[in-house]
């Protein structure tokens, strides 16, 4: 397959992308900072140079035509306002969408957050986030066009990933190593009948292929 995923050089994106090129997919990683073209190139993927607070839907398109399946991973990242979360964490996952659309790409997974609500209250930054993170998944569940899966992951950890996960619809808070979050991503690719589940993440017992597997029902 050739996967585009957007948000390229995310601390998630770039597990994924060493994962997939392992794999013997095509990977492509937007990024706007040229300066990261190196580092995607050395996890395996092609990096496409494209800003998704400024570019259009033709743009974001032209960088989907061809792709079998696109993963939204972009995010405004710690430091950020409240601005820049609807900017990005919301406009440009939508962007990502409209675009996938019209470029006939049908698998669309998007990496979000656990919490997500786009009627969360508070006026904190993070607040502001799982607000925007929960009405872009709104707009891409009302999507016919996308065979769409959301993958809500709890606290992200830089630990060694375990391989051994719980996911499902409601799992409880908890932390989850990236790299595991990374294997989930790639396995929910390979599996279409996860299209149209939302579903939450964190450490567990069940290995990565056997809970992906349960979720979709095979």
């Amino acid at each position: 397959m050739r996967i585009v995923i957007a948000g390229g050089h995310g601390q998630i994106a770039l597990r994924l992308e060493r994962l997939l090129s392992a794999g013997g997919h095509e990977v492509a990683g937007v990024i706007r900072d040229p300066e990261q073209r190196a580092d995607l190139r050395e996890a395996g993927a092609e990096p496409v140079l494209l800003d998704l607070e400024s570019a259009s839907v033709d743009e974001v398109a032209e960088a989907l035509r061809g792709a079998d399946a696109a993963v939204f991973a972009a995010g405004a990242g710690p430091g950020s306002g409240i601005g820049r979360k609807d900017t990005v964490d919301r406009g440009a996952a939508v962007l990502f969408a409209d675009a996938a659309e019209r470029a006939g790409v049908r698998r669309y997974v998007v990496v979000s957050s656990m919490g997500a609500d786009a009627g969360h209250r508070g006026d904190e930054v993070f607040d502001a986030y799982l607000r925007a993170k929960g009405a872009a998944d709104d707009d891409i569940r009302s999507r016919s066009g996308l065979d769409w899966t959301v993958l809500r992951p709890g606290a992200l950890t830089n630990d060694a990933g375990t391989g051994l996960v719980r996911l499902n619809a409601s799992t409880g808070r908890g932390p989850v190593p990236r790299d595991d979050v990374a294997a989930v991503l790639a396995e929910l690719l390979e599996t279409p009948a996860t299209a149209g589940l939302t579903l939450e993440l964190i450490g567990g017992s069940v290995p990565v292929s056997v809970a992906v597997k349960d979720v979709a029902g095979n």
